[in-house]
């Protein structure tokens, strides 16, 4: 899942490093995806580094649940499908565009039906203090953490994923991240091919995306028994 996904889960937490947790693997996976950490058994002498550290694990669970979640299964397939044709010549993998547009779709649906509030998740990020994650960063095994602070700025102060409530948007940030591992993923005659699909496929999804949120947080409940 993509990050409002994540935040949707814990949208009513009041723990700023525990949010920042749940999304933390994906802030350094888009930072520098060299950057591979496993903090999930540590545990810290500051709370806040253990929030984050709960956080992490908390969002490792929800993939899990996610990805083997026949909605996932049967979206990403169906959506490899249909931009297979219109990404014909371009480097990058159908499947790989399927599972990606699944994930960004419901972060528009999120947005766009008022589930949550993309300025409250970046004023849990502003409430953490830099040094608490830098020092969990230090203890998880990272040496430098400039690449990812620079990243994390920036993503911080553009408030990108608020750009999400566009379809056109959603175009782009999956070109962005495809271009990570493609120099030129698409022509913009394919990337206006892809918005004319998720533009429909999300409107074929509005009216039953929570019934993966609500699958998910009925596992999580039962997991934390």
């Amino acid at each position: 899942m993509n990050f409002l996904s994540h935040y949707y889960f814990d949208r009513d937490t009041t723990n700023c490093y525990f949010i920042l947790g749940t999304v933390l693997p994906d802030l350094l996976k888009n930072a520098d995806k060299t950057i591979i950490l496993h903090p999930e058994h540590l545990v810290h002498s500051n709370p806040n580094i253990n929030g984050i550290i709960q956080g992490w694990n908390k969002h490792l669970l929800v993939d899990k649940y996610f990805h083997s979640a026949e909605f996932f299964l049967t979206h990403s397939h169906t959506l490899k499908n249909l931009l297979a044709p219109v990404i014909t010549e371009s480097p990058v993998k159908p499947f790989f565009l399927g599972h990606i547009a699944i994930e960004l779709i419901l972060d528009n649906l999120l947005i766009t039906t008022n589930a949550i509030s993309v300025s409250q998740f970046y004023d849990h990020l502003d409430d953490c203090e830099p040094d608490v994650i830098r020092d969990f960063l230090v203890f998880a095994g990272l040496k430098n953490s400039d690449v990812f602070f620079k990243f994390y700025e920036e993503f911080k102060r553009s408030r990108y994923l608020n750009t999400y409530i566009n379809i056109e948007q959603i175009t782009y940030a999956l070109k962005r991240i495809c271009m990570r591992v493609w120099r030129n993923p698409f022509t913009p005659q394919q990337e206006a091919g892809m918005t004319g699909i998720l533009l429909n496929y999300r409107l074929g999804l509005i009216n039953s995306f929570m019934d993966i949120y609500d699958e998910i947080g009925q596992q999580l409940d039962t997991s934390a028994k």
